[in-house]
């Protein structure tokens, strides 16, 4: 049975995400276009939310991109206003658009906190082509401010009553690539009332992961909080990547709440160490989690219909010094279909931890 080894970051001062033909190509124009409103989360989730995991209030803005007008919002305002930092809202018209990226938004560890607020009516999209937002406290071109690059409390990024759909990071392999919408490597993050649909990246290796978001290194390990949020959400509409299509983490604590995982894919095959002649991955079809100590919660949510090619279609945990924790509470984890290897009585999970884990609470379970 394959087993996950400790993924070994890069050092601080890594290269960055440089924009090369798979991620920073013009992705199909940048002007917003129509789309459809935020949809996201679990009808019945209920559970309810730390406060440290609910919205950032933005009614207060420090940027507003466009003025108004569907055309005003173009992605070259998106990246410019996520350059700078700060609360930052939309102003499009009344109904919902799509914004498609020339190349990826990236934070700048030197600004103010980032919280991106589609107010319900927003999409950013990569057009098949870039990832579309870049977070990394180690990457010197977005500016070192602490020499404890792995372990610093900013920037706080948050995406909130917003969508991100057709993000690719293929090719983009800096600290372990991966992470087709969404990549974040250190400082904290937290998703709330969000849609992530058709998002990529590499579809083999034994342990790049997050077709729509990659974690790495939050602060004191606190949890990356996923709150009313979708992932995938219908046929078709699914994110994928050689492991983790929903979500990766590397020695990261997710915590999910009233959220809905379904059609999402592990698409590698040979496990992790890759076993001979394969080029590995192919576990977590929603979730992908590896590392030493982390823990991972799901709350009032809905994981169904993900697939993987070898452990884990819903669920791949593995915490090598069996460390690791799970809490799985009021949640249905549905048709999540048998892969090459799993854990007894959890019907597509995969899990090695701590004794006495997974800890389960009203929660079903079924192929």
């Amino acid at each position: 049975m394959a087993v996950a080894l400790p993924f070994l970051l890069a050092a601080c001062g890594g290269g960055g995400d440089g924009d090369s033909s798979a991620d920073g190509g013009n992705g199909g124009g940048s002007d917003a276009t129509t789309g459809t409103p935020i949809n996201a989360g679990a009808p019945g989730g209920r559970v309810t939310v730390p406060a440290a995991g609910r919205a950032v209030d933005t009614s207060q803005s420090d940027q507003v991109v466009g003025t108004g007008t569907v055309a005003s919002c173009t992605g070259e305002a998106v990246v410019q206003a996520v350059a700078q930092g700060g609360k930052i809202r939309f102003s499009c018209g009344p109904d919902p658009v799509t914004i498609t990226l020339p190349q990826t938004a990236k934070v700048f560890n030197n600004r103010p906190d980032v919280t991106l607020d589609g107010g319900g009516l927003v999409t950013l999209s990569g057009g098949g082509r870039v990832r579309i937002l870049y977070q990394n406290t180690c990457d010197p071109e977005q500016v070192w401010t602490s020499s404890q690059c792995n372990n610093q409390e900013t920037p706080r990024l948050t995406v909130q009553n917003i969508g991100f759909t057709q993000g690719n990071s293929i090719g983009q392999l800096t600290d372990g690539g991966g992470g087709g919408a969404i990549f974040v490597r250190g400082g904290q993050f937290k998703i709330v009332n969000s849609q992530f649909t058709r998002n990529r990246c590499e579809t083999t290796g034994p342990d790049i992961g997050g077709g729509a978001v990659r974690v790495l290194s939050i602060y004191q390990n606190r949890p990356v909080y996923v709150v009313g949020s979708t992932f995938g959400g219908a046929a078709g509409q699914g994110n994928r990547c050689s492991n983790g299509g929903a979500l990766s983490g590397i020695g990261v604590s997710y915590s999910v709440y009233n959220s809905v995982l379904s059609h999402n894919a592990a698409l590698g095959n040979g496990a992790n160490p890759a076993q001979a002649g394969t080029p590995g991955g192919g576990s977590g079809g929603a979730i992908y989690n590896d590392g030493n100590f982390f823990t991972l919660s799901v709350y009032g949510s809905t994981v169904s219909d993900n697939t993987a090619v070898e452990g884990g279609s819903a669920v791949f945990f593995v915490s090598n010094d069996r460390s690791g924790r799970m809490n799985l509470s009021d949640s249905v984890f549905a048709r999540n279909p048998a892969t090459n290897f799993g854990t007894a009585g959890l019907p597509g999970f995969f899990v090695l931890a701590a004794p006495g884990q997974p800890v389960v609470t009203r929660t079903t379970f079924s192929h």
